[in-house]
Formats: C-alpha cells, sequence, structure tokens
C-alpha cells in the first residue's frame, strides 16, 4: 500500500497545484501521423502529519563460542519482543528484520585471531499511536542491555486512498485550466480527455529525536519523537482532443 501523510490544520488540508507545467500543443505537420491536441502536465500536493511509525530494535551480541552468542542473542530478543507487546505494539506488527551469525578477529603480530561470534536479531516495529513512541523506546532500552540497537525512524499514514483522491483532483482541476488556457489562446474548442497517466512522489520528512542517554535511577524523561510533516505529489499528464 502506497503511504501518504495529511497535516491536519484549522483550515482543513492544504491542496497545491504546482505553477511549472509541461505543455505540448502538437499538430500534424508532417507526413507521419502524429497524435493531434494539446498535451499537459497537472500536478497536486498534500501535506500532513504521519499517525505510524517503524523502528527497527535489534541486539547485537559477542561471545567466546556460537552456542553461546546465539542462546544469549535468543534470550535477550525474546525479551526485547515481550517489552515491545506489553508498551502496545501488536504481535502482528512485529516483524523479523535481519539474523545474522559470523565471527569476528583480531590482529595481532601479523596473525588473525578469533575474537567470537557475533549475532544480530533485528526486529521491525509498528507503532501506531506515535504519542507513545519515546515511552515505547525507553522500555525498551530500560528492559534491555548495553546489546540493544535502535535505528531506523519511518513515518507513513495506514489509510491513504481518500488523500490520494484529493492530491488527484488537485492534479486534475491544474491539468484541466492548463489545457482550458491554451486551447483558447490558439482559437480551438478544447475537447475530452483522450490518453492520462500520473506518476507519485513524496519527500520523506526528517526525523527528529534525542538519542538516549543513560538515565539516573531518579530520571523521568521521556525520548522526544516528532513526525513532522510530508509532502505528497501527484502528477499526471493529459492529452485533450480539440476542435
Amino acid at each position: 500500500m502506497r503511504r501518504i501523510i495529511v497535516v491536519a490544520l484549522a483550515a482543513g488540508a492544504i491542496l497545491v497545484a504546482a505553477c511549472t507545467p509541461e505543455v505540448t500543443v502538437q499538430n500534424d505537420t508532417s507526413g507521419t501521423p502524429t497524435p493531434s491536441g494539446i498535451a499537459v502536465s497537472g500536478r497536486g500536493e498534500v501535506y500532513g502529519t504521519p499517525d505510524t511509525l517503524q523502528m527497527s530494535f535489534g541486539v547485537s551480541v559477542l561471545r567466546p563460542t556460537v552456542q553461546q552468542a546465539v542462546t544469549d542473542a535468543a534470550t535477550l530478543a525474546d525479551g526485547l519482543i515481550s517489552t515491545l507487546e506489553a508498551n502496545g505494539v501488536a504481535t502482528d506488527d512485529i516483524q523479523t528484520a535481519n539474523y545474522s551469525i559470523y565471527p569476528e578477529y583480531d590482529y595481532r603480530n601479523d596473525r588473525q585471531v578469533i575474537r567470537g561470534y557475533r549475532v544480530n536479531n533485528t526486529v521491525t516495529a509498528k507503532i501506531r499511536d506515535i504519542g507513545s513512541a519515546g515511552s515505547v523506546i525507553d522500555a525498551a532500552v530500560a528492559g534491555g542491555s548495553d546489546e540493544l540497537r535502535v535505528s531506523g525512524v519511518s513515518f507513513s499514514i495506514e489509510d491513504d486512498e481518500k488523500l490520494i483522491t484529493v492530491a488527484r483532483d488537485a492534479a486534475w482541476v491544474d491539468a484541466k485550466a492548463k489545457a482550458q488556457q491554451l486551447a483558447d489562446m490558439a482559437g480551438l474548442t478544447l475537447g475530452k480527455a483522450v490518453s492520462i497517466t500520473e506518476s507519485f512522489s513524496s519527500t520523506p520528512p526528517m526525523p527528529l529525536y534525542r538519542a538516549y542517554d543513560e538515565l539516573s535511577a531518579g530520571a523521568a524523561a521521556e525520548t522526544p519523537i516528532e513526525p513532522g510533516e510530508q509532502q505528497i505529489a501527484v502528477t499526471i499528464q493529459v492529452r485533450f482532443e480539440t476542435n
């Protein structure tokens, strides 16, 4: 499913029609038949605030033997997943993203000496209540160890179809207005659209969050998570008949 976000403002969603058209008026002026009419592009943009956050949580352990590394990583990962679930992350929203085992070496006196075996186990967790994201992160850190890893912040909105429709409507209005203006300038009558293509683009927000530092026993600070806003654009290419 495509992911689109929309900002909630007092005046409602913001619609922007871009003013940088790509316009082509084509007529058959050679011996080779070419499509005639007016071809224009229209663009609609929507801005908004995400309602869903996805992050990566994992453990990375180094132990003298493979078996010990595997066992300790499994214990830590089980505890991490239990903590995520206990803090409101649904089981269906937790998915294994990476699991790896490999040896690590030191180099001493021009010799390769094995240090131990590294096991990485990473899951992605979808947090549907962004307001609780900071507390989820803090709970995972508090219940983990120095071998816990947190990374990969991304935002999205789950139900995007209505938002795509809003942006598409704006793109159509933009394209139709450009085509009508060109037809009027050329003394033509604008006919029906005979071809339409569309594309999507987005500018993801830069996630703002404070890196976790070890807190004193009595500290009550919560990691702040700010979703920012994202721009979603729908661009359509439309060819109209002319008479």
